[in-house]
C-alpha cells in the first residue's frame, strides 16, 4: 500500500509541474482571458514565453502568486502590537 501511495504522490508532482496552457491557467485562476492577459502584459504574473509566442505558466508559481499578500487576522495585529510595545518600552522612573 505505501508503494501505491508514494507512486500517487509522484504522478502529482509531476503533473502540478507540467506546464500549463493560457486558457488552463485562466481556469485554474478563475479569471478571464482577458485578465490573465493584462497581467502577463503588465509583468505582473510569472510566465514563460520560450519562442516569443506562445504563454506557458508553473502551476506551483501560479499557487505562490495566489497565496501573496497575506492579510493578517486582527488577533496577529493585536499580537504583533503587544509583542512590540513589550520590546520596546522603556521605564519611565
Amino acid at each position: 500500500m505505501e508503494r501505491d501511495s508514494i507512486q500517487k504522490l509522484f504522478e502529482q508532482f509531476q503533473q502540478d509541474e507540467k506546464p500549463l496552457s493560457f486558457s488552463e491557467a485562466a481556469e485554474y485562476l478563475n479569471v478571464s482571458k482577458s485578465h490573465l492577459y493584462k497581467l502577463t502584459h503588465k509583468n505582473q504574473i510569472p510566465f514563460f514565453k520560450p519562442n516569443g509566442k506562445m504563454i506557458y505558466f508553473l502551476k506551483s508559481d501560479l499557487r505562490k502568486w495566489l497565496l501573496r499578500n497575506r492579510q493578517s487576522t486582527a488577533d496577529e495585529i493585536e499580537q504583533k502590537a503587544v509583542d512590540y510595545v513589550t520590546l520596546n518600552s522603556k521605564v519611565v522612573k
